[in-house]
């Protein structure tokens, strides 16, 4: 009898401690409803496991402070961007093409929310193949002659991660400055001495929200996800594909990796200069001076508008949640989207849908080769809601896998980067995108698109409403948790 009673006064214990717990969650989250219900939802049906996974995955009540950023970088910029602000305010700026004026809300928003200014005097390459553009990032780095940059998600311990450490080594050795900067949950198997050719070479290496223990690292939230690599001012690289061989496709697990890449030259490199000094500034812990080399004067590579438009937890706004948001309802004809996680926040899902109910040609592409099931199950279910509303579908499926992060416009207006159609990547990641305003540039990853189209199936309403009852649960199940994906 004794024992019974100790049972329950355990479970009113458990009880009293969760009931505590969901209003510390109910006041810590409560700018944000549906990610609070979903943790309430997890606390209650899961009371001590709901508890453990939120201290892993849910909100570190310590995240304002962890990622203060002084802003004395950002204010190098102050006068441009005032400048730019009231330009674009009194419709002053000028536009070397004519057709940039219709998307000027979206070059103000990101102008306003992440400080992005616009340039139009770059030269902007589509890069879809991991091998070549493997080659053409080894060749930038041979020609350096002041300094590499480099912020990545992922280095593998293989022969492509390898090839890009020697190279950096060697450079570091001749006397060019090489700072690289990786994530610790993405590097978390890397060896401890991974990178001491590159340190003895007099390379640093810095790494970004370290693990607690080797190879073990619980701080699952925000990851650096971004992928930066700047060589001397004038070669810029920023899009989806990491460093290592299975983004050469020489995975057998994944196949061929189908992603997408920019190379840009002109003066949007400053933006991506700046946004690897700030990060390589709060991993390092102390200023250093902004050198005149980071941002030498430029001379103009080509006509193509582009802002590079960072955001994290860090960030007061979405940026590019909010740049996707808004390049959606500015679209009059068309919207291509290709993303590996589709999991929208619901303005996201209710602008798709009505786009598509307007006429609008909406086309979203995900891979059909699942590398996260829960998320793949979520996918989905999201899908289904834009095939009722008159959207396409399809699920790259025939050649590998697909994680390419593009969203395309009207044929003018595209973003290329590291954030996904996703909550993940809308609040919890650091993402960089580079927003291009351009026919070319466009047109080029829009032919990638139909190219894609080739090793892609299809998702048909009626195959999809006719879907098994095991399918229809995981999707609810994966629905429900999406938040927190």
């Amino acid at each position: 009898m004794s024992t019974v009673y100790t049972m329950w006064q355990i479970l009113d214990y458990v009880f009293i401690v969760n009931i505590v717990f969901a209003i510390l969650l109910i006041f810590f989250e409560r700018h944000n409803p549906t990610v609070t219900l979903t943790w309430l939802l997890v606390l209650f049906f899961m009371p001590v496991l709901g508890f453990l996974l939120y201290i892993f995955l849910g909100q570190d009540l310590r995240k304002k402070k962890l990622f203060y950023l002084k802003e004395e970088e950002e204010q190098k910029f102050f006068p441009q961007l005032t400048q730019q602000d009231e330009s674009l305010h009194n419709n002053q700026l000028c536009f070397i093409n004519p057709r940039v004026s219709e998307y000027r809300n979206i070059i103000h928003l990101h102008l306003n929310s992440n400080q992005s200014l616009f340039s139009q005097d770059n030269d902007v390459e589509v890069f879809n193949d991991g091998k070549k553009l493997h080659q053409e990032i080894l060749n930038s780095l041979e020609r350096a002659e002041k300094y590499i940059h480099m912020e990545y998600y992922i280095i593998g311990n293989d022969a492509t991660g390898k090839a890009i450490r020697d190279v950096l080594a060697a450079k570091a050795r001749s006397g060019v400055e090489v700072k690289l900067l990786y994530d610790g949950m993405g590097c978390l198997h890397l060896p401890r001495n991974f990178f001491k050719p590159l340190i003895l070479a007099g390379g640093e290496v810095s790494v970004f929200f370290p693990p607690f223990f080797p190879h073990i690292n619980l701080r699952i939230n925000y990851r650096n996800h971004r992928k930066i690599c700047i060589v001397d001012g004038t070669d810029g690289y920023i899009g989806g594909f990491n460093i290592g061989d299975e983004y050469l496709g020489l995975s057998k697990e994944y196949g061929y990796w189908r992603d997408s890449h920019l190379r840009i030259k002109g003066s949007a490199l400053n933006g991506l200069q700046l946004r690897f000094l700030l990060d390589w500034r709060y991993t390092c812990g102390y200023d250093f001076p902004v050198e005149e080399k980071y941002f030498p004067e430029r001379v103009s590579a080509g006509q193509t508008g582009v802002q590079i438009v960072s955001s994290g937890p860090d960030s007061k706004w979405s940026s590019i949640r909010d740049g996707y948001l808004r390049m959606i309802s500015s679209a009059r004809h068309k919207v291509y989207i290709q993303t590996p996680y589709f999991v929208p926040d619901d303005s996201i899902l209710e602008a798709l849908k009505i786009a598509a109910l307007s006429g609008v040609d909406v086309r979203l592409m995900i891979p059909d080769k699942a590398d996260q099931p829960f998320v793949h199950w979520a996918n989905l279910s999201y899908v289904g809601e834009l095939l009722e509303a008159g959207a396409r579908c399809f699920a790259y499926s025939d050649k590998g896998f697909l994680h390419s992060k593009v969203i395309i416009i009207d044929g003018f207006v595209s973003s290329v980067g590291t954030a996904n159609m996703d909550i993940r990547s809308f609040q919890l990641n650091f993402e960089v995108n580079a927003f291009v305003y351009d026919e070319t540039v466009t047109r080029n990853l829009e032919n990638d698109f139909f190219k894609d189209l080739e090793n892609s199936r299809e998702i048909i309403l009626e195959d999809y409403l006719n879907r098994s009852a095991g399918v229809r649960i995981k999707e609810a199940l994966c629905r429900l948790l999406s938040p927190l994906l």
